[in-house]
């Protein structure tokens, strides 16, 4: 599983990473140490690959009957014939930057929080399917403040939701450690290809276990409207 995620590159050191920019040119985007589930965080689509865009992490599928309970992982083994993901991995995949991601391991003092990153903390891209969620006719009705989505736009009125999920796989020898999951992390020159190839799901294996390392963090970051640089540094376990 990956629940939380980091990504400390400045906006200009982001956009050059992945030869694209920013929707909107005005946008700021600040180092973030502690991404979550439910927020609108930074993915390039399939179908906007020179655009990095905000979407809100908890895949919602085109067919549900609200925007609740978004989905923030999708397993490789069965991505293509789940019904929450298979459209999406067929028409809808898209690249996460981040740097670094969280797991638990279970302790006699509770959980404790250990990040996964690159030696030299670069950036890279985790593999996603998005979808586009639309509220019908009677959804709009109810009013869609209800649900935990809020697809208002800011005139008030009801749009579709965007949202992603991240795609993981069996660990690898560091990582199984920590979790039976992980997330997948694409090499560089495979990120074109998950965007655009018919069926690239020989690319959802685990990254080699010897170029990554694991360490204690704080268990700070399990609050997640906590997002400052401590939570990155190692802690005694």
């Amino acid at each position: 599983m990956c629940g939380r995620y980091t990504l400390m590159v400045e906006r200009a050191a982001l956009e050059d990473r992945f030869d694209a920019r920013f929707a909107d040119s005005s946008e700021e985007f600040t180092p973030r140490y502690n991404m979550a589930p439910g927020q609108q965080l930074p993915v390039i689509t399939n179908d906007a690959s020179e655009t990095i865009q905000r979407l809100e992490w908890g895949l919602v599928p085109s067919w549900a009957d609200d925007d609740s309970n978004g989905l923030i992982n999708a397993r490789a083994e069965t991505i293509d014939e789940k019904p929450s993901f298979r459209a999406a991995y067929e028409q809808r995949r898209c690249i996460v930057p981040a740097d670094g991601f969280y797991e638990w391991v279970e302790t006699d003092e509770g959980k404790q929080p250990y990040r996964v990153a690159f030696e030299d903390d670069r950036v890279f891209a985790l593999a996603g399917l998005w979808e586009r969620w639309e509220p019908d006719d009677e959804t709009s009705q109810a009013g869609l403040d209800a649900f935990g989505g809020g697809v208002a736009d800011e005139d008030g009125e009801d749009g579709p939701l965007e949202t992603f999920t991240i795609v993981t796989t069996e660990p690898n020898d560091l990582v199984s450690d920590l979790h039976h999951r992980m997330a997948v992390i694409l090499d560089p020159e495979s990120e074109r290809e998950w965007l655009t190839a018919d069926d690239p799901k020989s690319l959802l294996e685990p990254s080699p276990a010897d170029e990554l390392r694991a360490y204690p963090v704080s268990r700070a970051v399990n609050d997640p409207s906590t997002d400052e640089p401590s939570l990155i540094e190692s802690v005694e376990s």
